[in-house]
């Protein structure tokens, strides 16, 4: 069986390589990415521990925030740590499940705001029948479905470059791989 990819490694360039530009990038991306996570994780912990934000609204609110969070820590993390070791590598495969992780939760967030949206239509237009019509379980499967739908198309998006050569220059201009970036060095 033939390897199609000799590359183990992409070197991102990020912003700048002054030291002093360095440490205020990595304390400004630090305290973007705490200050992201602390108040999503504070939205969810109030709607879990108040019973009576327990509605389908709310549960939706929940699901954004939870892919917020996990939107944010695919980049911005490795964003600090690459400035403070002076390491801009970065794998293959860490590359790729970087990009893999950025559709699903990028798409999640989409689809999760189209339920919110279904969500206010059926409160505004149908209101006697909002109970009938949003109930738990019909919830639960939308967000289901959201998962589910995200899943494969970032699935779908992505597994292509599984199968491209790329070529010696392997520098990205930028702080973590996007999908766009890495298709122009094929």
């Amino acid at each position: 069986m033939e390897i199609r990819n000799q590359t183990r490694y992409f070197l991102l360039l990020g912003f700048t390589e002054e030291p002093d530009m360095q440490l205020l990038l990595f304390g400004l991306f630090l305290f973007m990415y705490l200050i992201t996570f602390t108040r999503k994780l504070l939205i969810i912990l109030a709607i879990i521990s108040d019973s009576h934000l327990h509605m389908p609204m709310y549960f939706f609110l929940s699901n954004l925030s939870f892919a917020d969070i996990c939107f944010t820590s695919t980049t911005i993390p490795n964003m600090p740590v690459n400035i403070q070791t002076q390491s801009q590598v970065i794998t293959y495969a860490g590359c790729l499940s970087q990009i893999v992780f950025f559709f699903v939760f990028g798409c999640l967030d989409n689809l999760i705001l189209i339920m919110m949206a279904y969500d206010h239509f059926v409160a505004i237009c149908h209101p006697l029948y909002y109970t009938v019509i949003m109930n738990p379980q019909v919830c639960g499967m939308l967000a289901l479905g959201s998962w589910f739908l995200s899943v494969m198309s970032s699935l779908l998006e992505t597994l292509t470059v599984l199968r491209l050569s790329f070529c010696m220059n392997m520098n990205i201009p930028h702080l973590f791989c996007d999908l766009p970036i890495v298709l122009k060095l094929t």
